[in-house]
């Protein structure tokens, strides 16, 4: 049967030459005799360098001290803006803060797709409207679904919010 098979598969099948002869060892590895016996690192202690030549060792800082110290210098930065922020704010020239408070009624939990005039249609009921202020996020621009509406009348503002 092999003989039909093609000489490359033929070479498999061929016999191998006979593991060589070695002679028997006369101890086991583990069983030889040592001429010295075992000393450990006593005699390589002169060749380490001196213990006052090394330089100092070297502290790192573990992970609670990297948190703390980051959260230190987080707070020291907020703290720094923090002191700019309020040397340049005025609260007499903000453009978001004008308006009187008693005729300014403050809606909450409104939804993100709510416009000016429908906030308009629905609270002009109650009275004229003088100024209707959407809170948005600066950075997305999305609304954050709360709005300040100022009525002309402080009796206006009064009737919506009961």
């Amino acid at each position: 049967m092999t003989q039909f098979l093609p000489p490359n598969l033929l070479a498999l099948f061929a016999p191998r030459d006979p593991i060589p002869f070695l002679p028997q060892l006369g101890k086991l590895p583990h069983e030889k005799h040592h001429n010295q016996p075992y000393s450990g690192i006593a005699p390589f202690i002169k060749h380490f360098e001196d213990p006052r030549d090394a330089p100092p060792p070297t502290r790192a800082e573990t992970r609670e001290e990297r948190l703390e110290r980051k959260r230190r210098e987080k707070m020291e930065r907020r703290q720094t803006v923090m002191e700019a922020e309020l040397k340049l704010w005025d609260p007499h020239n903000d453009p978001n803060a004008q308006g009187d408070a008693f005729k300014t009624l403050f809606v909450a939990r409104i939804n993100y797709d709510t416009t000016e005039s429908k906030l308009r249609r629905e609270f002009e009921v109650y009275g004229p409207i003088k100024r209707i202020y959407i809170v948005y996020n600066k950075r997305t621009g999305k609304p954050r679904g709360y709005a300040f509406i100022e009525y002309e009348h402080e009796r206006d503002m009064h009737s919506a919010y009961l």
